[in-house]
C-alpha cells in the first residue's frame, strides 16, 4: 500500500466520538500518520480536501453521514489526483456504506486502509456529483424533512415516524423519463436512479446496483389507486413491494417532472423540473470491503507480512 499516511475529514458534531478517537489512537500506534480535520459550515469538506491533496494525502477518509460522503466524493472527483476515499460511517441512515458492506464500528472501517482501492463510478446531474442515490416522489421528502432531533432518538427509525405522520399531504406526481431503448410516463409515487442501492435510511430502492458497471439503475414505484395504503406498505416493509417497480440499467436518463415532485441528491434537494443524470464511470477510487455487493468482482486485501 506504500505510505502509511491519511487524512481523516471528520463531520464537526463527531469531534467528541470517543470511539472515533480511540480508532484514530490505535492507527496511529501502527504506524499510521494520520491527521484529523474537522467540518463546521458549507464548503468546509471541499477546503479540506484540497488542503489534503496539496499536502500529499493519497488516502482521504470521509467521517460522518451520507452528505459528508457525497461532499468529499464530490471534491476529491474535481481533482486529477489519484487519492483514494476510506469511508467511517458516523450518520444516521448511512445508506451507502451499509449496500457497501463498510463496518459501521470506526475502528473496522479504518481497517479498509489495507485493502486496495477500486475504481468506482458516480453520478452526475447538473454539474453536481452524487455516490449513492438520486431520488424522486414523497419519499424524498420525508428523507429531507426528519428532525436532526428525532434522528438523534429514534436512528433510522426517524424516517418511518416522519412518513406514517405525513399522509395528509400525500400525492402522486407526473414525470417522463427517457434513456437509451427506454421510455416511461406517468404518475409516480417514488424515484430512485441509483449508483448504490438503498436510501432513506434503509429503504431499498435499487437492489441490484453496482457501482462499477459505468451505468446507473432505474427504478420507478408507478402510483397505485390506493396511494396510502401502499405508502403504509412502503414505509413498513422497507419498499417491500419489489413487483410493482419498473427497472432498467442506463448510462444515462432524462426526466421531465410536474410541480410536486420532491427531488434529492444523497439527502440534498435538488430543484429542476427537466434534468439529465448520467453516470461518470471509474470517477473515484474508493476501499470497499472484500465481497463488497456494490462491486462486480471482490477486491484484494493486502495482507500485512
Amino acid at each position: 500500500m506504500g505510505e502509511r499516511k491519511a487524512l481523516l475529514i471528520l463531520h464537526g458534531k463527531q469531534a467528541l466520538n470517543e470511539e472515533v478517537r480511540a480508532a484514530v489512537q490505535d492507527r496511529r500506534a501502527m504506524g499510521w500518520e494520520l491527521a484529523v480535520r474537522l467540518t463546521w459550515e458549507a464548503g468546509d469538506a471541499q477546503r479540506c480536501v484540497d488542503e489534503a491533496l496539496t499536502a500529499g494525502y493519497t488516502r482521504i477518509i470521509a467521517g460522518g453521514g451520507d452528505g459528508t460522503l457525497r461532499d468529499i466524493a464530490e471534491a476529491m472527483a474535481a481533482h486529477s489526483a489519484q487519492a483514494s476515499l476510506v469511508l467511517m460511517p458516523l450518520g444516521t441512515a448511512n445508506d451507502f456504506a451499509r449496500a457497501a458492506g463498510v463496518p459501521l464500528e470506526p475502528a473496522r472501517a479504518l481497517d479498509l486502509l489495507d485493502v486496495e482501492p477500486r475504481a468506482i463510478d458516480l453520478g452526475e446531474v447538473g454539474g453536481q456529483v452524487f455516490l449513492n442515490m438520486a431520488t424522486g416522489g414523497f419519499g424524498s421528502q420525508v428523507t429531507a424533512n426528519t428532525s436532526e432531533d428525532l434522528k438523534k432518538v429514534l436512528g433510522g427509525a426517524a424516517y418511518l415516524f416522519t412518513g406514517l405522520s405525513r399522509f395528509s399531504e400525500l400525492h402522486a406526481a407526473y414525470g417522463e423519463l427517457h434513456g437509451p431503448d427506454f421510455q416511461w410516463s406517468g404518475e409516480l409515487l417514488a424515484l430512485g436512479i441509483g449508483n448504490g442501492r438503498q436510501a432513506g435510511g434503509g429503504h431499498m430502492l435499487c437492489p441490484q446496483a453496482l457501482a462499477d458497471d459505468g451505468l446507473l439503475d432505474i427504478s420507478i414505484l408507478p402510483a397505485p389507486q390506493e396511494l396510502v395504503g401502499t405508502l403504509r406498505n412502503l414505509l413498513s416493509d422497507g419498499f417491500g413491494i419489489d413487483s410493482m417497480f419498473v427497472r432498467a440499467r442506463l448510462p444515462w436518463v432524462e426526466i421531465k417532472v410536474s410541480e410536486g415532485l420532491y427531488i434529492n441528491l444523497d439527502g440534498e434537494p435538488l430543484e429542476g423540473d427537466s434534468l439529465r443524470f448520467s453516470a461518470r464511470p471509474a470517477a473515484l477510487r474508493v476501499h470497499l470491503p472484500e465481497h463488497s455487493p456494490l462491486l462486480s468482482v471482490p477486491v484484494a486485501i493486502n495482507r500485512p507480512g
